[in-house]
């Protein structure tokens, strides 16, 4: 006979205020198997603990109930309390009467307390049925894995290494250095990009436990915290890099058609062999098939005979590595919106409409134009500049619902850097609320009103004509309450942050959530900022959600500190709460197999009876998360959740059946 203890929490006011504790705890002591029933205000706290244990201890109890906040809160908390007791940590049950009662019943104390009542009563009724089960334990493989080299990826990788484990960082693109890469200061000190982002890539690419995979992709992964398998494709750079020493004659006498340079923001060309930047990490050039003159006629090899080092192989081809790690690190960055929705800014028709980031590559010393802002329709220099915020940002017609954080900052700062170029110029900004929540932001923003001029309009641009030699920028002064019209010999758009293209996709490679705009979802907003809902499989920068530089490297150390915890552990606890197969039940029709979201089931031919062998499932423990879509879907029932057992939620049924 079971000997249950209920243990009802006032929870301060939280509960108590709402639900009379007292009749709860009345009732409680009324059903079958419970010894004893008691309250006490904090029951999470110190003194509420020690009195489950002691009370565990003196009543011989061998089954707790616990009516309290919810489980993601405290379940842990109890489950040690139980365990001192002497009991199996399994052999406790939560009673949700917070979150599920006296939060969401405020207005009627006695069905709140009705309410409470059965939900203890369901409880009772389902840990009678509770077993037993022990703890598992894995070994955990003493590497991690960042996906995406810009400055979040580098930053965890660097603060990962230095803790003294593996580290292997993959990125799509030939060189790291992400979109940092791309910038020519940054604000609000003005430091030079490139001056402080270098180094940390140089320091990358030395450092002796981590291992740069440049021009790569994740493509499946499998397994679980402390035991990942990923598949990585290395795309053909068709240039051998043991043998390349980095000279650039190949992108020197590459005599192929030119195609647009995605590093400088498509406003300048390329070789079809070609760096992406002079600082680029590695240093090795990447041919790029769909350009080149070789791939496309079967002539040419001019890079093959100019190559001082043989680096040049035409017969490379894309490869698949398999590597085992702890932990995964996601830093894939973003992508800029696509402004071209916004047809009444003219971009794509009207030559001299460009966007932020091509404005920053022309006004990078190391840009295409060497620091020197000119007009795309006739290469002069302009004097009155337009720049409009939140293209694609606050905007639930055309664009994003989110600010993307970064547009204020990065137009003053272009706003501020055109004036120091060019003294006679002047810059207008049309904006709909300027927002500089950072240190030295708001000061930044002020400087550049008062000490640059810079004109501040507060309102939205209609309308972008093409005069002649001109544009005529129309608008609205929502402060003055007038039109305005500009005349202006170039528009900058302030284009939002959107998550990479691809980032579903890698979403559902790795199982972990993503919001209605695509931004990878934290565990907990406050509790868990850099965690997901996969153990094992962390956050950092700009894929989560958009911010600046700052904010992104302190995200990307504190990762780097969780992935430091996980994989300093000499093995891992698996929760034993998963699923488990009846082979003698199982029919082999696969269904729990396909639904599994995890891969944690798979088919093997086993002796059900001597001479009868058949196809069944198997539950792969090491990697089942406990989520019970196979049980919910398996026909024959041979499946079981412990914990969840069809036997004890059978149990609660019947309670509210028979009440």
């Amino acid at each position: 006979m079971a000997r249950i203890g209920v243990f009802i929490c006032h929870c301060g006011s939280n509960i108590a205020g709402v639900v009379s504790v007292e009749k709860v705890v009345e009732a409680a002591q009324t059903l079958p198997g419970v010894r004893v029933s008691m309250d006490y205000k904090y029951m999470c706290s110190d003194p509420g603990q020690n009195l489950i244990i002691n009370t565990i201890k003196e009543q011989g109890l061998d089954r707790v109930v616990v009516g309290s906040c919810s489980p993601r809160m405290h379940e842990n908390t109890f489950r040690a309390s139980v365990e001192r007791a002497g009991l199996n940590p399994y052999m406790l049950e939560i009673a949700n009467i917070r979150e599920h009662v006296s939060w969401v019943h405020s207005d009627n104390k006695d069905a709140a307390t009705d309410k409470a009542i059965k939900l203890v009563e369901l409880a009772v009724a389902k840990v009678r049925r509770n077993e037993p089960l022990q703890k598992m334990y894995a070994a955990i493989e003493k590497r991690a894995l960042v996906i995406g080299g810009g400055i979040a990826g580098i930053q965890a990788a660097l603060d990962i290494a230095a803790n003294g484990y593996k580290v292997m960082l993959v990125e799509k693109e030939p060189s790291i250095g992400g979109r940092m890469s791309q910038l020519d200061k940054t604000f609000p000190t003005m430091d030079c990009s490139a001056c402080i982002l270098t180094p940390k890539m140089v320091a990358v690419a030395q450092n002796k436990n981590i291992t740069l995979q440049t021009y790569a992709e994740v493509a499946e992964v499998h397994g679980y915290v402390g035991n990942f398998e990923v598949k990585i494709k290395k795309k053909a750079r068709f240039v051998n890099m043991a043998k390349c020493i980095g000279c650039g004659v190949c992108t020197e006498k590459c005599p192929s058609k030119k195609t647009l340079s995605e590093f400088n923001a498509n406003i300048a060309a390329r070789k079809a062999i070609y760096t992406p930047f002079p600082q680029a990490v590695p240093n090795i050039p990447v041919i790029d098939k769909d350009s080149c003159l070789y791939f496309a006629t079967g002539k040419c090899k001019v890079c093959e005979k100019v190559c001082p080092a043989e680096a040049i192989d035409y017969t490379q081809e894309d490869e698949i590595i398999t590597e085992r790690f702890g932990a995964i690190v996601v830093a894939t960055g973003y992508d800029l919106y696509d402004h071209s929705r916004y047809g009444e800014y003219g971009y794509g028709e009207i030559p001299d409409v460009i966007t932020g980031l091509q404005l920053e590559r022309m006004i990078n010393s190391g840009g295409p134009t060497g620091g020197h802002v000119k007009r795309p329709s006739d290469g002069k220099e302009p004097e009155t500049v337009v720049f409009i915020q939140c293209v694609g940002s606050r905007d639930d017609a055309k664009g994003k619902p989110y600010c993307s954080r970064v547009c204020c900052m990065y137009t003053a700062k272009q706003a501020l850097l055109l004036k120091e170029h060019y003294p006679n110029s002047q810059a207008f900004v049309f904006y709909m609320d300027i927002r500089a929540a950072g240190k030295g932001y708001e000061e930044f923003v002020q400087r550049v009103q008062t000490e640059y001029g810079v004109v501040y309009l507060r309102g939205r641009v209609s309308r972008i004509y093409e005069k002649k030699d001109h544009l005529l920028v129309k608008g609205v002064d929502t402060l003055s309450g007038q039109q305005v019209e500009i005349k202006a010999d170039m528009v900058v758009l302030a284009t939002g942050l959107e998550p990479k293209k691809e980032a579903q996709n890698l979403a559902q490679l790795l199982h972990i959530g993503y919001d209605q705009n695509g931004f990878y979802t934290e565990l907990h907003p406050k509790l868990a900022p850099v965690e997901t809902q996969i153990a094992g499989v962390y956050l950092a920068g700009c894929c989560q959600s958009p911010k600046d530089i700052p904010d992104t490297v302190a995200q990307a150390s504190a990762t780097a500190a969780k992935v430091g915890a996980l994989l300093s552990q000499e093995s891992l606890e698996i929760e034993p709460m998963i699923s488990e197969v009846n082979p003698l039940l199982c029919s082999g029709c696969r269904m729990c197999y396909h639904a599994c979201p995890y891969s944690a089931i798979e088919m093997e031919d086993k002796e059900i009876r001597r001479g009868d062998v058949r196809c069944v499932a198997k539950v792969l423990t090491s990697v089942c998360k406990g989520c019970g879509v196979c049980a919910a879907g398996c026909y024959c029932k041979a499946i079981d959740l412990k914990g969840w057992t069809d036997r004890q939620l059978m149990e609660e049924i019947g309670v509210l059946r028979y009440r």
